[in-house]
């Protein structure tokens, strides 16, 4: 296994994880911030450019993790590099959508 591996499986699980939400709310029939909404990543999209854009996210996840390397489950190095990258990707779109919708900042009751 080669560093370039473990870069693909981190990449992975970025994908892997930004593909939930788009999904999601998609299905839900719900808009929600994409790279194609104007502005980008601030306006809204359609359900449907959501999972078409959850879809592809999956997608390149899929290639990322599988198709490069031999992504073995039980190695912890593999698991570690695709979850960081979940986690980290996880954390960023926590904060940056946050905004847009008060979860930054919930208000208690």
């Amino acid at each position: 296994m080669t560093w370039l591996h473990l870069v693909s499986y981190f990449f992975g699980g970025i994908f892997l994880a930004n593909a939930i939400p788009h999904f999601v709310s998609g299905m839900m029939g719900r808009p929600f911030q994409t790279p194609f909404a104007k502005p980008p990543g601030k306006g809204l999209s359609s359900s449907t450019v959501n999972v078409l854009w959850g879809f592809f996210n999956a997608v390149a996840g899929y290639l990322l993790v599988v198709r490069v390397g031999i992504f073995d489950l039980r190695s912890i190095r593999d698991v570690l590099a695709l979850a960081v990258g979940a986690l980290l990707i996880s954390l960023q779109l926590a904060r940056h959508f946050g905004q847009f919708h008060g979860g930054n900042s919930p208000e208690r009751s």
